[in-house]
């Protein structure tokens, strides 16, 4: 048997599926400028332990210093180069590298290419309200 759509009321968030970040809308996260960041995993479809989502860069784009002190954040960088500083130390990164940024850990990013992609992870979820500045 093959299921074309599985089936959820609209009172519960599905449970799993195939997520096509082009069919999603985008938000522009607090402390970054040049952002726009697509929320494809989370507890809106029934992630309870983690969040992943695509971001995208446009040149000269950066996220300012910060850190969140209840989740950690790894970011897989799919396309494009910048300069991340972490916990007080500069590192050049491009595609195929991963940043990691531990509890607390103050972090920014500096984009150095025309654009550039990224997945981020966060654990647990963030759910973050773009409209709040983290410092």
């Amino acid at each position: 048997m093959t299921t074309i759509q599985g089936n959820s009321s609209p009172a519960q968030p599905p449970r799993g599926g195939v997520i096509r970040p082009s069919e999603l809308e985008g938000y522009s996260p607090a402390n970054h400028n040049g952002t726009t960041n697509i929320r494809l995993v989370g507890p809106h479809n029934g992630a309870r332990h983690m969040e992943l989502l695509l971001g995208e860069f446009i040149a000269g784009g950066n996220a300012l210093a910060h850190a969140h002190p209840t989740l950690e954040q790894a970011v897989y960088v799919l396309e494009g180069t910048a300069v991340t500083g972490i916990d007080g130390v500069e590192y050049e990164v491009r595609a195929g590298d991963v940043m990691f940024f531990p509890e607390g850990v103050y972090h920014s990013l500096k984009v150095t290419s025309d654009k550039m992609k990224l997945l981020v992870f966060y654990a647990p979820p963030y759910g973050e309200d773009p409209g709040k500045v983290i410092r």
